[in-house]
């Protein structure tokens, strides 16, 4: 499962905190990444550290939404899962 991470609103401390690789903003957001999680449980998990590590709420994680299509194939109903996702900004 992958997702979109944003944090605004913290010091450049905290943001040195953070357990993901990514990149430093100077505008609206102070930080993005992309993160991966094999379950929904570890994703979780990962949103309270990010909790505890930004004392607050200044975070929004967004799961990446993934599509796929069903084709019929030579009578065979094959699926294809469409790389482009869509997440909204708030």
């Amino acid at each position: 499962m992958e997702a979109i991470l944003l944090v605004w609103g913290v010091r450049d401390e905290v943001l040195k905190k953070i357990p993901v690789e990514g990149h430093w903003l100077y505008g609206e957001y102070d930080f993005i990444a992309k993160v991966d999680f094999a379950t929904e449980v570890e994703m979780e998990e990962f949103e309270r550290l990010l909790g505890k590590i930004i004392n607050g709420h200044t975070f929004k994680l967004m799961p990446v939404r993934l599509s796929a299509v069903k084709k019929d194939v030579n009578g065979e109903e094959k699926v294809a899962v469409l790389e482009s996702a869509k997440a909204s900004v708030p």
